[in-house]
């Protein structure tokens, strides 16, 4: 941790220093792994330009997994099971190692095996340069032991956000009393009264359902009073931000992460996102892996994850597209800020019971069929307020098993959530269209 607060105020060569020192770290790591064990055969870890290896994504990870692990006791069909297990998220594997699965919004899950040094680097940098919006606050409470932490998401798997929510109950046992996680899939009343009852002081969330969450708030129906918002998982637009922060009185901190790299950029106080280079190496690359110039947005971005050497992610295609920023943060850090344009979906507003428009988020529709049908590759399109087409893409199964069972999971699932009068139709398609961001929109509301 005193490391990471130095290389705060460190300049940027200091940062390329410790860059390329972990580089090397990273590199002689590798060659635990049969895969990179091969592709470095002969060749010196501290001298190999990172340009000189191949680019990697989780199609390769996930049909070659063994021979990207440097732990050989870590197999794919016990993680499986591991992961199956919803009682041990939290949990260490084989008591060494904990474990995120990945949502599967590019087409395919994956599973992330983290070591302790990972979490360590991924717990230092969070507590060291997450920018509050109240720093008088932390200087009385810098374990924020008198907070009411409300985390609004996906928790019945082992996602990497709510892997650390439980993981940090554990551990912190002083804060587990503070410290609440909320399922953004169940009836948006129960989520309500659920989170009156709690009154977080410190809400975070997915900038999809803080906007869900903001409307119940000026609605009246919800009135939680956090003095903290903080936002990830998803494109916050200047639009959201502003209609978040004026319901709840607060100010939004964004940040960007990922199952590769759960803290690649945080916000300051300029709503600049900065990222933690000294710890993650973010390429912006057009669509042959060609390296662009700052202020140009990338086709695609490859991660190196610098602080894992038991899975090790090497210029790994997350799908985001990005733009370095090429004038300098105002705020003096001297780590470099970008623009990210990552996933993109809608959310869905359906008439309810009593003719109120009804909103469904995108995460939860996604997650539905998911968890339930086990099916990742897919674009559910909204044709009117009450009639969707779900169509199904390469990656499913088509048979007329799978898009009924799919078809029945979002039936019902709305019909929890209160809309009535829906239709949905199920097609199945030989390739699904990207959007502007290089990624598969995967929940598209009507226009207009």
């Amino acid at each position: 941790m005193l490391d990471i607060a130095e290389a705060s105020h460190a300049t940027p060569q200091g940062i390329a220093d410790r860059q390329a020192q972990r580089l090397a770290d990273l590199l002689t790591a590798a060659q635990c792994t049969p895969h990179y064990r091969r592709l470095l055969a002969g060749r010196d870890p501290g001298a190999t330009p990172l340009s000189a290896l191949p680019v990697s994504g989780k199609p390769q990870l996930m049909a070659h997994f063994a021979d990207h692990l440097a732990d050989p006791e870590v197999t794919l069909p016990a993680l499986r099971a591991f992961c199956a297990d919803a009682q041990r998220i939290g949990d260490r594997f084989l008591g060494r190692h904990h474990v995120w699965e990945s949502s599967g919004s590019t087409g395919q899950p994956g599973i992330f095996v983290q070591d302790p040094q990972a979490m360590a680097v991924y717990d230092a940098l969070e507590a060291t340069r997450r920018s509050s919006t109240r720093p008088w606050a932390r200087l009385f409470d810098p374990f924020g032991l008198f907070e009411r932490y409300a985390f609004v998401g996906a928790v019945g798997g082992h996602f990497a956000s709510q892997v650390t929510v439980q993981r940090l109950r554990v551990l912190n046992p002083w804060l587990a009393h503070g410290l609440r996680s909320f399922s953004i899939l169940q009836p948006t009343p129960a989520l309500v009264e659920q989170l009156n009852a709690w009154a977080p002081s410190v809400l975070a969330t997915y900038p999809t359902a803080a906007v869900l969450l903001a409307e119940e708030q000026q609605r009246g129906t919800l009135h939680i009073r956090p003095t903290e918002l903080w936002t990830g998982g998803e494109t916050l637009t200047p639009a959201m931000r502003t209609h978040i922060e004026r319901a709840f009185g607060c100010t939004v901190r964004n940040s960007y992460g990922a199952s590769e790299f759960l803290p690649i950029a945080w916000e300051c106080a300029q709503q600049r996102l900065h990222v933690n280079s000294d710890w993650v190496i973010l390429e912006a690359v057009d669509a042959r892996h060609r390296p662009l110039p700052a202020g140009q947005v990338s086709h695609t971005t490859l991660l190196t994850n610098l602080a894992n050497h038991v899975q090790p992610l090497i210029r790994f295609d997350i799908g985001d597209r990005i733009a370095f920023d090429v004038v300098r943060c105002p705020c003096g850090s001297p780590l470099p800020t970008l623009q990210v344009q990552g996933r993109r979906d809608d959310v869905l507003v359906a008439p309810g019971r009593d003719g109120r428009p009804l909103m469904l988020l995108p995460l939860a529709l996604t997650t539905v069929l998911e968890d339930g049908a086990g099916v990742f590759d897919f674009q559910l399109r909204q044709q009117a307020a009450q009639r969707w087409c779900l169509t199904l893409g390469p990656g499913v199964p088509h048979t007329p098993a799978v898009r009924e069972r799919c078809r029945e999971l979002l039936v019902d699932f709305a019909r929890q959530q209160g809309v009535v009068g829906l239709h949905i139709t199920t097609r199945v398609a030989a390739a699904l269209p990207l959007g502007r961001s290089g990624k598969l929109q995967r929940v598209v509301a009507a226009a207009g």
